[in-house]
């Protein structure tokens, strides 16, 4: 009469828990196996694909119609937005290439002040 167990408890959250965690478990390996298979690589793109191809329409007339309000308006779009940054970039090119020369020119200044400072030494 020893072996017997003690009556499980229903409202028990340790063993809910357990419950719980097994089944995730179990879901989790039962979906990477899934996943990592072709067919389902191949399902999966064949399903974005047509999405895709359904929606560039829809997504084509809601650009057109968000850019005609955007210019009611008076506010900037995404093409204005990347035209600003092109020429930002420009600028920050240009500035770059006249700090170099800049830094160049003091070299060269600097290279020939001692010279200079020679010459006119030797004049006196």
């Amino acid at each position: 009469m020893s072996d017997k167990q003690p009556p499980v408890n229903p409202f028990d959250p340790a063993a809910w828990r357990d419950g719980r965690d097994v089944v995730l478990d179990a879901w989790a390996k039962a979906m990477v196996t899934a996943v990592n298979t072709d067919e389902y690589a191949k399902a999966t793109g064949a399903v974005l694909d047509s999405y895709l191809t359904a929606s560039s329409p829809f997504r084509e007339m809601l650009e057109k119609s968000m850019l005609r309000v955007l210019e009611q308006l008076s506010m900037p779009s995404r093409p204005d937005f990347i035209a600003l940054a092109q020429r930002i970039t420009n600028i920050e090119m240009r500035l770059d290439d006249m700090d170099a020369k800049l830094d160049q020119i003091l070299k060269q200044s600097k290279a020939k002040a001692p010279n200079a400072r020679a010459a006119s030494g030797k004049k006196r």
